[in-house]
């Protein structure tokens, strides 16, 4: 498994399965990139002026992500993103 490292965040993006008006379903890759993601794992945080920064998203969490945020990372065959915690905008409850 990947582990991030510092306040880094492993996310796997959620597929959107979308039909157009027509009726041809598109897969995730072919619409649209989806914003919502799934954290998979999460860093320690990141050390600032000497304290530990808390993590405010755990593994399992739906959440909004910057849409061009992070570094894309194809680990085992399955397709990952990691991006810094600040990129996360919101979680999804």
């Amino acid at each position: 498994m990947l582990k991030p490292l510092s306040n880094r965040v492993v996310i796997k993006m959620l597929e959107k399965e979308e039909t157009t008006k027509s009726g041809i379903i598109l897969a995730g890759n072919a619409a649209e990139k989806p914003q919502i993601a799934e954290v998979i794992e999460v860093g320690p945080g990141a050390e600032v002026d000497g304290k530990l920064e808390k993590m405010l998203v755990k593994k399992g969490d739906k959440v909004v992500v910057n849409k061009y945020a992070g570094t894309e990372v194809k680990y085992e065959g399955v397709d990952y993103i990691i991006v810094k915690q600040d990129d996360i905008l919101a979680i999804a409850e």
